[in-house]
């Protein structure tokens, strides 16, 4: 019976994708709701200017139908909704300023930040609510209880999961295709922790995104935009927390911590030294500029995260 209710949830989710996608992308055409293109990025990029974004919009309409037509009520699905819609609703704003209002930086990062503090504080009290333990596992260290200190844990976690999703949001099928293996090892987690909520969910996501995918490989019909790129971030450091392997998120979430890791250590050494480290950060930009092309650089990073992924479940089948 589960494995027929998680089959049609993920074809649910897959197929409403679908069929949305070719209905908004004539819309946000018109809206004329185009992606505006970095003018010190690489120089093939000024291809997919104008090209419509805010395409976040289709995996969270398609995995909230599934959600809501096969799974069970409770705070196992309604946490990583409001997880996920919370930084969605963020992404969404910031879209909204550039794109159709024409406010070139969208919202302020002052104003996103206190936005993501917001949603992550509301998480950590519903945990809190629901007697979510304090205690974090390390693998092959052991439990540790965060105590007071969790409230500063999960801040730090989905603040960075959510903005390193955003970061790694820069080519034709990346984040999308890399979250799909980071969301397929949380829901092996949480299958198999008998989390049927949590579960289902995490294949609904994983179908919507997928569907997705179908329209965003290269050459993109349409982009997720910031809408897209931190609702998945704040769906995958949730999902983590709530199978409690939020540890694990550093392989789980890999390529995520690369492209955040690149960028940081980008600026410390610009700002320091004068020197750049890359030809130019995210990571994905560097290879861009040492001449691989877009399709290599996507399935190599692909090849990766399915790597990642696999090695958190192996370390989760012998440490958890």
């Amino acid at each position: 019976m589960e494995e027929r209710v998680l089959l049609y949830t993920a074809l649910t989710s897959f197929l409403s994708a679908i069929i949305l996608t070719p209905v908004l992308i004539p819309f946000l055409t018109r809206l004329k709701v185009g992606q505006s293109i970095r003018e010190d990025g690489p120089k093939r990029h000024f291809a997919k200017k104008g090209t419509p974004t805010m395409g976040g919009l289709v995996f969270l309409i398609s995995s909230l139908l599934g959600v809501m037509i096969f799974a069970p009520k409770g705070w196992s699905v309604y946490i990583p909704l409001i997880a996920t819609f919370g930084y969605g609703i963020i992404g969404f704003l910031d879209d909204y300023l550039k794109v159709v209002l024409k406010r070139s930086l969208g919202l302020k990062a002052r104003e996103k930040l206190l936005g993501q503090v917001i949603v992550a504080v509301v998480i950590y009290l519903l945990l809190i609510n629901i007697n979510h333990s304090t205690i974090v596992k390390i693998p092959f260290i052991g439990d540790i209880d965060f105590g007071y200190f969790y409230l500063p844990f999960i801040l730090f976690i989905m603040l960075g999961t959510s903005n390193a999703t955003n970061l790694t949001d820069g080519l034709d099928g990346l984040l999308a295709g890399t979250f799909v293996f980071s969301i397929s090892g949380i829901f092996y987690i949480a299958i198999t922790q008998q989390q049927i909520g949590l579960a289902i969910f995490c294949i609904a996501l994983l179908g919507g995104v997928l569907g997705f995918l179908v329209y965003n490989v290269n050459p993109a019909k349409l982009f997720m935009g910031d809408t897209g790129s931190l609702a998945l971030g704040g769906a995958l450091v949730v999902t983590a927390i709530l199978t409690k392997t939020e540890f694990l998120l550093i392989l789980l979430g890999g390529i995520f911590v690369i492209e955040a890791l690149s960028t940081i250590i980008q600026v410390i050494s610009f700002k320091t030294t004068g020197k750049r480290v890359f030809r130019m950060s995210p990571i994905h930009h560097h290879f861009e500029l040492l001449g691989w092309s877009e399709w290599k650089i996507v399935l190599s990073f692909w090849s990766v995260q399915l790597l990642f992924s696999i090695l958190a479940i192996v370390i989760w089948y012998f440490c958890y």
